[in-house]
């Protein structure tokens, strides 16, 4: 047990790397997080804490660092605030002081000076301090005035008797609140319709929906549905091996795209290649495709084995057309090729990092078919900076050009879906979801590892959802290093959120507050909130936002304190409002005019029942047959609540004047969804002042299957199950064209 002069230090140091010393959870019982996990999450942070010495050391470097480093990673101003200073630190004697000076220069995005000044000698100090035996000072100096929207750096000299010291510090310009479209300040609102890409079944497709099959889906919305947005699960790039790395909640990457959704037959060197025609045509490979096509569940492995097949055979054919390799390095041949180069170049160290890894990890698991998580790789290819991975990048470039390829192909095929929405007048265009944080084995976990605590996972405590609480198995990000790093792993994730679209939502967006850590293979009942810099990250999104001209939707379950939503509403990020979960205290639903403005309203989730699922409880026997009931009393009295839910809500139809439908002889409760229940459902969702109201695919065509049930790996076709009927059928569906019709004469922002 710790001494009481070291529980001090312990407590201290876990304040200062903001780990919250007590939570009160669902029940309102308060929990007080002991000594061990403080010392656990501390070690994951890479802090030590093996005795009081340790403590000590740890704390005073932690206490010190705002006088001992020159400035401040970073500074963020919200536009057209005045009188903003920033910070520089030096040492300094005192009979000095008159000849403290401090020249500067500040940069753009570009690297181009944009102004300078020096300030001093004799500049005032505004405070000094001495630090093992050693004084410093600090000294403040105006921030530019009128400087336009965007990140700046800040280089800075501070000399002092000739002794000179230099700092750097990050300064972002960002605006008041994120974009909100000027319809929906004039209480214009709009709808959707919510896709998960995978599921789409096609006559074209190859057993997996693709970005071919989203550019259908688009016609359709602008043609039939008359939408203003379309909603797609999260993108980012997977392993695509069932069944534990196919959820798009828990990816390689969130800097990339998942391939699988390549429309191959869309790529313009697919026509160029002899081999690989004579490859589709093999009537083996027909049979493949068939057979791919036929299956009610998407299979991962297959899928990928086929489009890599034909992807290799289509790059060679790229490579050999559009590109010279000489000794000094590549050039173009074509403006294809010249297209390629300007991609990879625009992208940079961090696409290179990302093929890399692929390049890496196919290579490890050639030598070792066992070998998927690069912490079993060999020590030397442990870090992306090593020596004898530059040296496997040179030796493999032509297979790390062949993954660059890949994400420059799902650029050009996103970037004219994007485009086609837009001319076909969907305002919104398109709206992606972006995952909480990525897989520990994964490519971000390599490239950014030392940003991440690695020694812990992300998750929350229990509650009512979830009696032991969850644990999503994702590395956290450490909030001192983030900031130190400039926020650039966070900004370049959010940019390449909004980069394909009118609006992006971020998946727990709590974590930009708070995050409850659990040390690594312990339960959450172990765990504690850790604090995250929420003015800073907001302010970036904010600028993001404004400058991709996108919406933000932040979903905000759970358990959510007054004063987040509150910081939420003001940056105008828009609230995520389910149906489900929108009850007055009595458990009565609420009426649609109590639903905010500034929200996205849908009936249910991925990780809900669907709402035919929902009506007839095949959900809860469901989850009495996966045994995820804790006994039989808890399973009755989930059906329990599930029938008094069900007459709540017809009640409030009733009030609204949506139940019975008209000509009906009953208003009794059906036992199973109707279309016209459907349609009443919906009609109460579409009337709320919601800015944005979605509705799934799922719920269009009245599935049962749940997309994702949570608590459950293989016992359930999680993220894989298809939808029963094709697109082209789909348009053809006249209980489809009678529930939008609800939606076009309700809302509507073209």
């Amino acid at each position: 047990m710790a001494s009481h002069s070291e529980q001090t230090l312990l407590d201290a140091l876990a304040e200062c790397y903001g780990i919250v010393p007590e939570y009160h959870d669902n029940w309102g019982a308060r929990h007080i997080i002991s000594a061990q996990t403080k010392r656990d999450i501390l070690r994951a942070m890479g802090v030590r804490t093996d005795d009081a010495e340790a403590l000590q050391a740890e704390l005073a470097v932690c206490e010190q660092a705002a006088w001992v480093e020159p400035c401040d990673p970073v500074l963020v101003v919200r536009d057209g605030e005045g009188n903003k200073t920033w910070s520089f630190r030096m040492p300094a004697a005192e009979q000095d002081d008159d000849d403290l000076r401090v020249r500067w220069e500040l940069r753009d995005e570009r690297g181009a000076s944009q102004q300078h000044g020096t300030v001093g000698p004799g500049v005032s100090m505004a405070d000094s301090r001495w630090i093992e035996g050693r004084r410093y000072v600090r000294v403040e100096v105006p921030v530019p005035v009128g400087l336009p929207l965007g990140y700046y750096d800040i280089f800075a000299w501070g000399s002092s008797s000739g002794a000179q010291t230099e700092g750097q510090l990050r300064l972002i310009v960002a605006p008041s609140a994120c974009y909100a479209p000027i319809q929906f300040e004039a209480a214009v609102r709009g709808w959707g319709l919510v896709v998960q890409l995978y599921t789409l079944r096609s006559g074209r497709n190859w057993g997996v929906g693709d970005l071919g099959d989203l550019a259908e889906v688009v016609d359709w919305a602008a043609t039939d549905l008359r939408a203003d947005v379309i909603g797609v699960n999260p993108l980012h790039a997977l392993r695509n091996e069932r069944p534990y790395h196919i959820s798009p909640y828990n990816p390689t990457s969130r800097l990339y795209f998942n391939g699988l959704y390549v429309d191959v037959e869309r790529i313009p060197e697919w026509t160029e290649s002899a081999a690989a025609r004579r490859w589709f045509y093999d009537a083996r490979v027909q049979e493949r495709l068939e057979r791919l096509r036929a299956g009610d569940v998407v299979d991962y492995d297959a899928v990928s084995r086929l489009k890599r097949e034909a992807l290799d055979l289509i790059f060679t054919e790229f490579e050999s057309i559009h590109l010279a390799v000489h000794p000094e390095g590549l050039t173009f041949k074509t403006p294809r090729g010249k297209a390629f180069l300007h991609y990879i170049q625009e992208e940079g160290e961090a696409l290179e990092a990302f093929a890399v890894f692929l390049a890496l990890m196919e290579e490890m698991h050639r030598r070792d078919p066992s070998c998927w998580d690069w912490h079993a790789w060999p020590e030397a290819y442990r870090r992306p900076d090593s020596p004898d991975v530059g040296a496997f990048r040179e030796a493999h470039a032509s297979r790390v050009r062949f993954f660059q390829f890949v994400q420059w192909v799902m650029h050009e095929e996103l970037d004219a879906v994007m485009d086609r929405a837009r001319r076909r007048g969907l305002s919104l265009g398109l709206y992606h979801d972006m995952a909480l944080g990525s897989d520990r084995s994964g490519s971000d976990a390599w490239v950014f590892q030392d940003l991440l605590a690695l020694g812990a996972d992300c998750g929350c405590p229990p509650d009512a959802f979830a009696l032991d609480g969850q644990n999503w198995g994702l590395p956290p990000v450490v909030p001192s290093r983030l900031r130190a790093g400039g926020y650039r792993m966070f900004i370049a994730m959010i940019r390449k959120g909004l980069k394909y679209g009118g609006a992006l939502r971020l998946d727990h967006v709590m974590g930009l507050f708070r995050l409850f850590w659990i040390p690594r293979g312990l339960p959450a009942s172990a765990g504690a909130y850790v604090q995250y810099p929420w003015e800073d990250l907001l302010a970036i999104l904010a600028l993001e936002s404004v400058r991709h001209q996108a919406v933000i939707v932040g979903e905000d379950l759970g358990t959510v304190p007054d004063w987040v939503k509150e910081k939420l509403t003001a940056a105008r990020v828009l609230s995520y409002k389910v149906l489900y979960f929108e009850r007055a205290w009595d458990g009565s639903w609420k009426k649609p005019s109590d639903y905010p403005a500034q929200s996205l309203a849908v009936v249910t989730t991925h990780d809900l029942p669907t709402l035919a699922a929902f009506w007839s409880g095949a959900d809860l026997e469901l989850r009495a047959s996966l045994g995820l009931y804790q006994d039989e009393a808890a399973r009755k009295e989930a059906w329990q609540s599930r029938h008094a839910d069900r007459q709540r809500l017809l009640d409030a139809l009733r009030t609204e004047g949506l139940w019975p439908e008209p000509g009906a002889e009953s208003d009794a409760s059906p036992s199973e969804m109707t279309p016209g229940l459907s349609c009443a459902i919906h009609t109460f969702l579409a009337r709320t002042p919601s800015w944005i109201t979605l509705v799934t695919l799922e719920d269009l065509i009245g599935q049962m299957s749940q997309v994702n049930v949570p608590g459950t790996v293989e016992q359930h076709p999680n993220w894989s199950r298809k939808i029963p009927s094709s697109l082209e059928v789909l348009r053809l569906n006249p209980s489809i064209r009678r529930l939008t019709e609800t939606f076009r004469a309700l809302r509507g922002m073209a």
